[in-house]
């Protein structure tokens, strides 16, 4: 059969599927990806039915998935928001990365890998995945949640930061001097730093340039800028999804609007594909023999994610019910992790790494859509089940220590979660 047409047949089951796994996760009302995630699986190497010709095509639309989910999160929030932000939760960034980069280090080291190998671990344990985190928040309607800048927060400090770490750990796996490092280090910081400056002062003029009646125009414009912005950033040791994030923030009024609106359908088309592109390079058979350190890992992970988002959470001053969903959206890990293992098993640092790494992801990938959705009932109702078995011991021994005293007790006022439905002005 013609290379053409079994690529066509190819993608576009690929296609049909995703759509009717997006539809049974409707139903179900749950987040598709897991289910993205189990079809790339059957679609990979090992699996069912593995692709060929259109195996390419959709790596290239994996890559546009992701700039596009963080150009759209982007356009959420103005750049005046995310100085603002990023001036208040830089101690969160560092708290996140103290406690979720340290198991991942302690995991290698325990292994007897090496530093370098450690080194690596810690950046794919503790890289939240803003792709999947992005999606997630769109299908739980959480975007106007007043958890959700701080969410933000975090993930942008994880995403900036990698402009500083994914230069260190490859010169560290190429052995590359001291100087040569530091080259490419200030290059990919003047780079961010460039792109962040021109976002926060020259925003209003960006927005003047590609604003157009014509939605045409408009979606020709914003998406040739972001695609053109994000292979430059990517080109400059820069990742592509900060490039992006940055164009979208770059963005406002009815130029955002306008632009959310038309490329909606196309980040949704491009984000499945992504999810799917995750599980092709995935073989199962190689998932066993590290599932054990993997699970360890995740769950130890797992927690600490979600005492940095709680952590965070109650420093801005939200509500406990708004601290425990801010810890459970930031479970997920994902495209930066391969990133960064991928960066290391091409170098030959460790052959167990690589597997290690894709079973971690695999399950956190997961698992982070659930924690996002229970985290907060669950600890509400744990919360309140303590409380309920403490007042009885409570009540007797202030009846024992204070009985006939004449003092009535205040009732406690009830207060509903202000953050569900908190809205940026």
């Amino acid at each position: 059969m013609h290379s053409s047409a079994v690529f066509l047949i190819e993608f576009g089951a690929v296609i049909l599927g995703l759509g009717l796994l997006g539809r049974l996760a409707g139903r179900l009302k749950f987040s598709p990806i897991p289910l993205y995630l189990l079809a790339g699986l059957a679609f990979g190497e090992g699996g069912l039915l593995p692709l060929g010709a259109s195996e390419e095509f959709v790596a290239t639309g994996a890559e546009i998935g992701v700039i596009l989910l963080l150009l759209m999160l982007g356009l959420e929030y103005t750049a005046s928001d995310l100085v603002s932000n990023l001036k208040t939760q830089y101690p969160a960034g560092l708290v996140d990365a103290v406690l979720n980069a340290l198991p991942g280090a302690v995991m290698a080291l325990l292994l007897g890998w090496g530093p370098v190998a450690a080194v690596v671990l810690a950046g794919v344990t503790w890289i939240s995945s803003s792709g999947v985190i992005a999606k997630v928040l769109g299908d739980l309607g959480r975007l106007g949640n007043r958890e959700t800048p701080v969410i933000l927060s975090i993930l942008v400090l994880e995403d900036l930061a990698m402009a500083v770490y994914l230069p260190i750990v490859t010169a560290l796996l190429a052995g590359a001097g001291l100087a040569a490092g530091s080259v490419t280090l200030a290059i990919a910081l003047g780079v961010a730093g460039l792109v962040l400056f021109l976002a926060v002062r020259y925003g209003r003029h960006i927005s003047r340039f590609v604003s157009s009646d014509d939605p045409e125009k408009l979606l020709l414009v914003v998406l040739g800028l972001t695609l053109l912005v994000a292979g430059i950033a990517q080109q400059l040791q820069v990742s592509a999804a900060v490039g992006a994030f940055l164009v979208g923030i770059a963005l406002s009024g009815e130029v955002a609007e306008g632009t959310h609106h038309l490329l909606s359908p196309l980040r949704d088309l491009f984000a499945a594909v992504f999810f799917v592109f995750f599980g092709l390079h995935t073989d199962p058979a190689s998932i066993p023999p590290v599932l054990l350190p993997a699970m360890t890992l995740a769950v130890i992970t797992a927690g600490t994610k979600i005492a940095t988002g709680y952590w965070a959470a109650r420093r801005a001053g939200i509500s406990a019910r708004g601290r425990w969903r801010a810890g459970g959206t930031l479970v997920a890990r994902g495209e930066f992790s391969i990133v960064i293992a991928g960066l290391a098993v091409t170098a030959g640092i460790e052959p167990s790494l690589g597997p290690l790494a894709t079973a971690y992801v695999l399950i956190l990938v997961v698992l982070g859509p659930l924690t996002a959705r229970w985290t907060e009932p669950v600890a509400r109702r744990v919360t309140a089940r303590l409380a309920a078995r403490c007042e009885p011991a409570a009540a007797a021994a202030v009846e024992g220590e204070g009985e006939g005293d004449g003092v009535a007790e205040e009732p406690r006022e009830v207060v509903d979660d202000p953050d569900a439905v908190g809205r940026r002005s």
